[in-house]
């Protein structure tokens, strides 16, 4: 067993002994100029293309979630100057039995690439698990998200998180107007983009793979005829949410669909996609499993 203690006290050559000791060859110390810092750099800014889908994630939080639902890393980095905790030592340790090297950065170098405020020294390099439409585990009642043209990345994220929470099948995006690896998106997501099975697809492959498995398409729509709650949500589901200042593409009108609204009792017009998203999600949900 690994005994590990806190390391705030001790000095940086210190720590960089004691991680040197506890890896030994394993860890590979690499400046500012070496091509794996360039690839995050490339994949934070979105400035090179990305055929091999990687994502950046930072710290604790996030890490284990990678680690929890077994999504493959592809390059592990730590700044030891940062690292303290020992939470943050158990997960290095845990890397380290995965992974064939750590690569080791300065401060300044980790500051240079991270794109959160507090990464507790730790930053990697993953392979993000975007499925396709037959990945998709279907069940007589499975209930599937579909996101037309949305625009922003922390509204995402938290309809991934909410599709999690509600033990929905899927999130397929159409008309993609956002980058699936983008950190923001990720993180506010918390965790829920790594569980649940998400799809880059278009709409004429989508509507395809709805007709042919029998899902009943549900537009979310400020005029819909009829509320939310008074839609039928047995049998297969596709809820399609679309854009707050677009709205959702026309050529899912020309489906065979119904469109519901929620009703608003203030001065407001309309919700936030996300929050719009999570109250049909939850009734749906909730009359499925027969709690309404």
């Amino acid at each position: 067993m690994n005994h590990f203690t806190d390391l705030k006290s001790y000095t940086l050559e210190e720590k960089e002994n004691i991680f040197k000791e506890r890896y030994g060859n394993k860890i590979q110390f690499i400046g500012k100029n070496n091509r794996i810092i360039n690839i995050i750099r490339a994949l934070n800014k979105n400035t090179k293309p990305n055929p091999e889908k990687l994502g950046v994630v930072e710290g604790i939080w996030e890490l284990n979630m990678v680690e929890k639902y077994n999504i493959k890393i592809k390059y592990f980095l730590i700044s030891i100057e940062e690292i303290y905790t020992i939470e943050a030592q158990e997960l290095v340790n845990s890397y380290a039995e995965s992974t064939q090297k750590i690569f080791a950065i300065s401060k300044k170098v980790f500051e240079a690439i991270s794109e959160k405020v507090n990464s507790q020294g730790l930053i990697a390099v993953c392979y993000l698990p975007i499925k396709s439409l037959e990945d998709i585990p279907l069940k007589n009642n499975s209930t599937l998200v579909i996101l037309d043209g949305l625009e922003i990345q922390g509204n995402v994220g938290t309809i991934i998180r909410s599709a999690d929470a509600t033990d929905v099948d899927g999130v397929i995006f159409t008309n993609r107007k956002i980058r699936l690896n983008h950190p923001k998106l990720i993180r506010s997501s918390m965790g829920s983009f790594f569980k649940v099975p998400v799809i880059d697809s278009n709409f004429d492959e989508t509507i395809k793979w709805l007709n042919k498995n029998n899902f009943k398409i549900i537009l979310t729509d400020t005029k819909g005829n009829l509320n939310f709650y008074e839609s039928d949500y047995t049998g297969r589901i596709a809820v399609v949410m679309g854009s707050e200042k677009y709205g959702i593409s026309e050529e899912w009108y020309s489906t065979n669909h119904t469109s519901v609204s929620i009703p608003m009792f203030g001065d407001c017009d309309s919700l936030n996609v996300a929050i719009a998203a999570t109250v049909i999600l939850y009734e749906i949900t909730l009359k499925q499993k027969k709690l309404r």
